[in-house]
């Protein structure tokens, strides 16, 4: 399906580059057996600091995480994977979007079938930052092995192995550091597996941005290809914001408070009025390819 990073010295975050950025990327590592017809090819880039314009993507995130809580109560809300919900997703996005209509009839559904724990998907996730796919596939496989398969990626395990062991097959000192602050949540019960589903999206947010080397981006990703949340608008992706651009006939970009006003109708599916944009701008990169050949 449908997931971008330069380093900081104080703190990194998981956040777009000034290109297209990969859903594939971030949906292969929190799903790595997603099939390809949910995938989209574009390539990461790097971490940049907390730079104003990533405030103002966790502000947007924040308040449209607030706004889908007050509107639509966490208990009424059924992740994607729940048999039905895509069908509702897609009437109501038909109805709500004449110009999602034709993107929704020329494309086949979303899956959403991902079943890995959190904790899991989380360290799968910091392990494919700013790598090419099968680079970060090989080294995911070695951290299994270490690890004793994925059963055994477990908060404890991951802390008991050192920063030279997993230097050792391919992991740098700095997602090394951003797993063990993972575990180590983990561990002293600021995050586990259960409170995390049970989370609304604001809080996820602010938890999972806690977490060093994971910020508003990776958050928005991980809540809709690992828990499968209906109402995640990525504001931060720029695979997102140009299919908005595209798809409304925007002079410019939107920033992320446009965003939140233009997809506004999607609610309460957004994350799969984003899907769409995905396959909006797929398919417009795959038309230039073959123009050219």
């Amino acid at each position: 399906m449908g997931k971008p990073i330069t380093r900081s010295h104080s703190r990194s975050i998981v956040e777009p580059s000034s290109t297209l950025q990969s859903a594939a990327t971030a949906n292969t590592s929190l799903n790595p057996s997603s099939s390809s017809s949910s995938k989209i090819p574009y390539r990461p880039r790097k971490i940049r600091k907390l730079s104003t314009t990533n405030k103002i993507i966790a502000a947007a995130a924040a308040a449209a995480a607030t706004a889908t809580t007050n509107s639509f109560p966490l208990s009424t809300v059924k992740p994607l994977s729940v048999k039905g919900e895509i069908d509702l997703a897609l009437e109501h996005l038909r109805k709500s979007d004449p110009l999602l209509s034709t993107l929704i009839d020329t494309n086949k559904p979303p899956t959403f079938d991902s079943q890995s724990p959190p904790f899991l998907s989380l360290a799968r996730s910091i392990l494919y930052q700013q790598l090419a796919p099968n680079a970060a596939k090989s080294i995911y496989t070695r951290f299994l092995t270490l690890c004793g398969g994925e059963a055994g990626v477990l908060p404890e395990n991951v802390l008991s192995l050192s920063a030279l062991q997993l230097r050792e097959i391919g992991i740098s000192g700095r997602k090394a550091s951003y797993l063990h602050d993972l575990a180590d949540k983990f561990r002293n019960g600021s995050l586990s597996d259960s409170s995390i589903l049970e989370m609304n999206d604001d809080t996820l947010l602010t938890s999972l941005t806690a977490v060093k080397g994971i910020g508003v981006w990776s958050v928005h990703m991980f809540m809709i290809f690992s828990l499968h949340r209906p109402d995640v608008l990525p504001v931060g992706d720029l695979g997102v914001r140009k299919g908005v651009q595209n798809l409304y006939g925007l002079k410019e970009l939107p920033q992320p408070l446009q965003m939140e006003q233009v997809c506004e109708k999607w609610r309460p599916y957004r994350s799969v009025g984003s899907w769409y944009m995905w396959r909006l701008m797929e398919t417009k990169a795959l038309a230039k390819v073959t123009k050219k050949s």
